[in-house]
Formats: C-alpha cells, structure tokens, sequence
C-alpha cells in the first residue's frame, strides 16, 4: 500500500491491485451502468442514456452492488483482464486508462479528494440517464443511442 500522498497506481499492473485498491479506481461515474447495444452484424457497441435496472440515476451507483451478477445476467464484473479487452469502456474509465499506462485525471476522486469532482467534470450520468431497461421495450432502447458516454467532456480535459 503507498504512503498517505502518493499514486498507489502509478506504474502498476491492474493485476497488481488489492481487493480495495481495485474497488477504489472506480470513480463512480456510472457510464459502464448504461445499456449498451451492439450490432449483430458488425459487432459495433453503441451507447444507450438508459440506465440498467439496478442503477441508481440519481447517485450514479449500483442499488445491490453485492449482488448485481446474481440480479443481472449480462452484468459484466471487470478484472484486470478484460479491464484491458471491453472496447466499450468509456475513455475516462480509471481501469482502461491504468491498463493503458496512463494516469488518472485531475477529477478523478483519489487526486481531487472529492468524489463530486466526477460530477463538475460532466463525467457522471447524474442527470443524463433517460430511463432503466425495465421501463422501455428494445425498440425505445434502440431509440435512446448516444454517443456522449464514450466521449471524453470538455470540462474533464482542461487542467486544474
């Protein structure tokens, strides 16, 4: 574990991480919580502004984070591994960013030491998710693509 001030992530493998490191890379931006469609056709993945049902819109965080698997089928658990395969995670997602060498942006919530950051940046999906799956049919799903999740926001890039 590093000392009180230093990037515990800094130069390290996400294979490298303990339990509550890996959990604390999370910013909490829900974006990985929103349907994503993909093309059968041409294995394209296209963001959706609908939340899954186990998403709380209104804090960006799983409701039954404990057991979201059991409650969900399609709900995919990162690990180190397919932290570095899942293409659609969005490009400000703390473990595709590590996994990719980088560091974590000003905002994120281990360097600003303040988890409302992710908010003030226009990362979270507080205020953008539509609706959950359960409350619209696929064809409404398909209607609600967008394409800002996998965008990086304009106040996330400028330094701080």
């Amino acid at each position: 574990m590093a000392r009180k001030g230093e990037k515990f992530w800094a130069g390290r493998s996400l294979a490298d991480f303990s339990k509550s490191e890996w959990e604390s890379l999370c910013d909490g931006c829900g974006r990985c919580c929103l349907v994503k469609l993909q093309d059968e056709d041409t294995g394209e993945i296209y963001f959706t502004d609908v939340g899954c049902r186990l998403l709380d819109a209104a804090k960006a965080r799983c409701a039954d984070y404990g057991h979201r698997s059991r409650r969900v089928k399609d709900c995919i658990r990162l690990d180190a591994e397919s932290a570095g395969s899942l293409t659609w995670l969005p490009p400000t997602c703390a473990y595709r960013l590590i996994g990719q060498g980088q560091d974590l942006p000003h905002w994120h919530p281990l360097v600003s030491g303040r988890s409302e950051s992710v908010v003030e940046a226009g990362v979270s999906v507080i205020g953008r998710v539509y609706a959950l799956e359960d409350d619209l049919s696929i064809d409404e799903q398909v209607e609600r693509v967008v394409s800002w999740p996998g965008k990086v926001p304009k106040a996330a890039k400028a330094k701080k």
